[in-house]
């Protein structure tokens, strides 16, 4: 018979402890690995034994003051709800007993002067009985019993047989963090090999950083993961947002003044038990969350920025445990983004000398050839005496100093370097366009709308060019296009009613087959979305919507925005 069925059996007639139940009951604490299922098992347990209504295990955080983690039996989640949060331990009969760990039996709750009363929708307790739970001899936390069904006060024999179980419970506890701590470690340990898988992978620098958000979120179980690097005119600057809903807070930039920036680029943790209360945090932004672990992206004396793992309010601290594996995996992510961004370099290295031997030969050879066939054109015209011949061959000349233009302006986008970059939008986007049209054979067509170089804010242009840059690469990689069209629009009006400006790519390719890979797309649309904007996609312009038009929008500014 289980522990659980035996809790309305008549009580021993001498007054001691049931022995039978008793073992069943040190049986049953034993049998979860899990610390969470192992506590709800003490619960459930120690209330058949006692025959209570109610049961319930505080545990105490590493520094004492409090309780991080409260389990119970016997509330049903309706009524837990409705009560609201549960004790923290930092008043009334429950952070007395952290204080002071020892058995308390009472008749009355309301005797006991430490009682401080319920709150509302809390069901009636009178009678309590509480024990300490010792783990490997320090304390873990204490058992809770309340209400006997029976109406009468907790005897001798519970006191007695509730000791016992506590002192299980400790050796069940504590092999269940060792299971905890292993799972842990092996968990954090997974999550590094694959943040450094993923960002040897290839791809853009701006999605490695993304990689290590979602990761880092996942393993610390944080509301959000968040990375900061370096901004140019101080302080640190968030350039990837792992979270549920799309963050605005992309760009945001926390000044240098800050302490706690401070610490981070000299290569300090900082670890805060409530970011909505702690003085040092400054932005809005911070103050939404609880627990929080800031740590920086450090390998050996570089620093390339910081890793942020926010809990949310009234959530359950970080531990020292969580602590250490989160510096371990930010300092091999560290590791993994420098070696991301090694090979990015040599891969970079690569495609500049190819460009170098394309521009090279454009110039000694193409322009060459055709400077030359134009000089034979031009030669056979002046001998024609045929008009129609001759105007013919003039327009065939004029075409050919348009494509020795058009070659001389690729030859100048392949010999521009990263730094070269103008700082106007419309420059910008004129650039991506002649640097795609060497790959494509042709140059795509372009159009303007709207203030584009006044409007739009350097942070929406960035991402416009990344979304540029992206939407011109799958058409070159997967359309077969033969047409390409570029329009951008600073005149347009988002659903919100903002300004914005809106980027529309079209061509008459093969269109996006129903099973092919999206990650572009995906790319493009989290790009939209963390600036408050959005991107969409539909019929090109060939035949019957042939092809596939891409649309991506955003607001002029979007830092107005919070995370």
């Amino acid at each position: 018979m289980s522990v659980a069925s035996e809790a309305s059996a008549s009580p021993d007639p001498d007054g001691g402890p049931d022995v039978p139940r008793l073992l069943d009951a040190m049986r049953a604490v034993g049998a979860e690995l899990e610390l969470h299922a192992t506590l709800d098992r003490i619960c459930e347990t120690a209330a058949a034994l006692t025959d209570a209504r109610y049961a319930a295990i505080g545990v105490v955080e590493e520094g004492g003051e409090g309780l991080v983690d409260f389990a119970h039996h016997g509330i049903d989640a309706e009524t837990a709800q409705r009560i609201g949060q549960l004790p923290d331990g930092h008043r009334g009969l429950l952070g007395a007993l952290i204080h002071d760990p020892g058995p308390v039996r009472l008749t009355h709750l309301d005797e006991d002067g430490r009682s401080c009363g319920f709150p509302d929708h809390h069901p009636p307790m009178r009678s309590f009985l509480g024990v300490p739970i010792r783990v490997q001899g320090e304390i873990f936390g204490n058992l809770y019993l309340a209400e006997k069904r029976d109406g009468g006060p907790f005897g001798d024999s519970d006191l007695d047989m509730v000791r016992v179980l506590a002192a299980e419970a400790g050796i069940a506890i504590g092999n269940a963090r060792l299971y905890e701590a292993a799972q842990q470690r092996e968990r954090w340990i997974d999550g590094s090999v694959a943040v450094t898988t993923a960002l040897l992978a290839g791809g853009d620098a701006e999605d490695a950083l993304q990689v290590v958000a979602e990761q880092a979120r996942r393993l610390s179980r944080a509301a959000a993961g968040i990375v900061l690097l370096p901004a140019d005119e101080g302080g640190l600057e968030i350039t990837a947002v792992a979270k549920d809903r799309p963050s605005r807070a992309l760009g945001v930039v926390i000044p240098p003044e800050s302490e706690l920036v401070s610490e981070l680029l000299g290569g300090k943790a900082a670890f805060l038990a409530d970011a909505a209360t702690d003085p040092r945090v400054l932005t809005e932004f911070g103050r939404e969350y609880g627990p929080m672990m800031m740590l920086p992206l450090q390998s050996g004396s570089r620093l390339l920025g910081a890793l942020v793992t926010p809990r949310g309010r009234g959530a359950r601290p970080f531990t020292e445990a969580e602590h250490t594996l989160a510096e371990q995996f930010a300092a091999q992510a560290a590791l993994a983004l420098m070696m991301a961004e090694a090979q990015r370099d040599r891969e970079r290295l690569a495609v500049y000398e190819d460009r170098d031997r394309i521009a090279r030969d454009l110039h000694d050879l193409v322009i060459q050839r055709l400077f030359a066939t134009g000089m034979m054109l031009e030669s056979a015209q002046r001998c024609s005496g045929v008009p129609e011949v001759r105007e013919g061959v003039g327009k065939a000349v004029d075409e050919l100093d348009v494509t020795i233009q058009e070659i001389r302006t690729a030859i100048f986008a392949l010999q521009q370097g990263p730094a070269e970059t103008p700082s106007g939008l419309r420059t910008r986007v004129l650039r991506e366009i002649n640097m795609a049209a060497v790959p494509l054979g042709f140059k795509p067509g372009h159009r303007f709308v709207g203030p584009v170089d006044t409007a739009v804010g350097e942070l929406t242009a960035k991402n416009l060019i990344a979304a540029l840059r992206e939407a011109l690469s799958n058409a070159f990689r997967h359309s077969g296009a033969s047409r390409i069209d570029v329009v951008v629009d600073a005149a347009v009006t988002l659903r919100d009613g903002r300004r914005g400006v809106r980027l529309s790519v079209a061509d008459d390719g093969v269109g996006i087959p129903d099973r092919g890979r999206r990650s572009g797309l995906t790319n493009l649309r989290r790009r939209a979305e963390a600036l408050g904007g959005e991107s969409r996609h539909g019929p090109g312009l060939g035949e019957d919507g042939g092809g596939t038009t891409v649309v991506w929008q955003a607001p002029y500014d979007p830092r107005a925005g919070s995370l």
